[in-house]
C-alpha cells in the first residue's frame, strides 16, 4: 500500500481558516456507501439522518494550551513545545527546534514560573521533559500556553472556545476532535428528544492522529499512543445497542479508533483505559462503528486511509471531488461527511 495513492490536490482556498459563525450551518456531504450517492445538506439536518434507535459515541476530550514558547537556559535559545501527554510530572512533547535540546537540558517559561527539564530523547523531535513548577500544572498551562492550531491555519483564533466542542471536559487533548466541532447545544437537545442516546469516550489527541507519514510504503508506519478511556455506563449502551442490531454512529474517527479498539481487545464493549497506537487503513474489518461523521481529511494522513478502510478509496476519492467540485471547505474548520449504509438506512 503505498502512500501516494493517498495523494490529492486540493485548491488553497478551500482550506477553512476559520469557523463559520454558527457551528451547525456547516454543510454536510452525507454518502450511502452501499448506492454510492451524495446528498448535499447542512449539518444542522443531521438528525434527519437518525434513527431514534441509534447510538451516537462523542469524544468528549478538550483540548489544552499545550504550546509553550520559552528560552534554553544559559544560551537563551527559542524553544517551542508542544505537549502530547501528561503523566504526573512530566509531558511528552514535540520540539520545535530539537537540535538544541538534549538531555539535562532546561527551558524557561515566563519568568521562571514553569522549567522543564530534558529526561529522556524519542525520535523525530520527540523528548520527554519532567516539569517544575507550583500549583495547579492546568492552571500554569492557562497563564503560559496556548491553543494549538494545525499548521495549515494561518488565521488567528478570535475565541480559543471555537477549538473546542461543545460537550468538551475532560483536559488532556493536543488538538481538537474536530467532527465534533459542528454540534451545539440546541442540535444535541434535538437529537436526544428524537430518543437518540449520546454516549461519551475520551481519547486523547496526540501525535498519532496527526503526525504525517513519512514513509512511501504505509504498512511501515508507525502510530503513537494516544490515552483513551470508556465508562462502564458507555459499555453497557453500546453492548445494547450490538445485541439489538441498532446503529453505533461514531462522532469522528477519535471515537471510532477508541470503540475499534475496546471491541478489538474484548470482543465487546466493557470499561477500560489505556493508550492505543490503533492504525486503520483498506482491508481493516470495523468491529464496532456502523457510520461515521468526519470532516474532510489531509492528503496521505491515516485519517484519510482510516475512513477509506470505512468506505472504500475509490468512493472516498469520489465523495472529495464532489465536495472540491462543490466548493466544501476542508479540515479542522471545514465541513463534514456522513458515512452511513443504507441497508440499515433511513426509515
Amino acid at each position: 500500500m503505498k502512500l501516494s495513492d493517498y495523494d490529492f490536490h486540493l485548491p488553497a482556498h478551500l482550506i477553512a481558516q476559520h469557523p463559520i459563525e454558527n457551528r451547525s450551518d456547516s454543510r454536510l456531504l452525507a454518502i450511502d456507501i452501499n448506492t454510492q450517492t451524495f446528498t448535499h445538506t447542512h449539518f444542522s439536518s443531521m438528525i434527519d439522518f437518525l434513527l431514534p434507535t441509534d447510538v451516537l459515541v462523542v469524544n468528549n476530550t478538550k483540548v489544552i494550551p499545550a504550546r509553550l514558547f520559552g528560552i534554553k537556559e544559559h544560551t537563551g535559545a527559542h524553544v517551542e513545545l508542544l505537549i502530547l501527554k501528561t503523566q504526573d510530572n512530566t509531558c511528552t512533547c514535540l520540539v520545535g527546534n530539537a537540535k538544541v535540546v538534549k538531555l539535562g537540558t532546561k527551558v524557561i517559561f515566563g519568568d521562571g514560573e514553569l522549567v522543564a527539564t530534558c529526561i529522556e530523547l524519542g525520535e523525530a523531535g520527540i523528548r520527554v521533559f519532567e516539569m517544575s513548577y507550583e500549583g495547579i500544572f492546568l492552571e500554569v498551562l492557562e497563564r503560559l500556553g496556548e491553543v494549538p492550531l494545525p499548521p495549515y491555519i494561518k488565521e488567528k483564533l478570535s475565541d480559543p472556545n471555537r477549538y473546542q466542542t461543545v460537550y468538551a471536559k475532560v483536559e488532556g487533548s493536543a488538538a481538537a476532535p474536530t467532527a465534533g466541532l459542528h454540534f451545539t447545544d440546541e442540535l444535541m437537545s434535538k437529537i436526544r428528544e428524537k430518543g437518540i442516546r449520546i454516549v461519551e469516550v475520551t481519547l486523547h489527541v496526540g501525535l498519532g492522529t496527526f503526525r504525517p507519514v513519512d514513509v512511501e510504503n504505509v504498512l511501515e508506519h508507525k502510530m503513537h499512543e494516544e490515552m483513551y478511556w470508556m465508562s462502564s455506563e458507555t459499555a453497557d449502551v453500546l453492548n445494547e445497542a450490538k445485541a439489538n442490531s441498532h446503529r453505533i454512529i461514531c462522532v469522528g474517527t477519535t471515537s471510532a479508533r477508541t470503540i475499534e479498539t475496546v471491541i478489538g481487545k474484548y470482543g465487546a464493549f466493557k470499561e477500560d483505559a489505556g493508550s492505543t497506537d490503533i492504525f486503520i487503513y483498506p482491508g481493516y474489518q470495523f468491529k464496532g462503528v456502523d457510520a461515521l461523521i468526519t470532516n474532510f481529511h489531509l492528503p496521505k494522513s491515516t485519517l484519510l486511509m482510516m475512513i477509506s478502510a470505512f468506505a472504500s478509496k475509490d468512493l472516498i476519492f469520489k465523495s472529495y471531488q464532489e465536495a472540491i467540485d462543490h466548493e466544501y471547505r476542508f479540515f479542522s474548520f471545514g465541513d463534514s461527511m456522513f458515512l452511513y449504509f443504507s441497508k440499515v438506512g433511513i426509515e
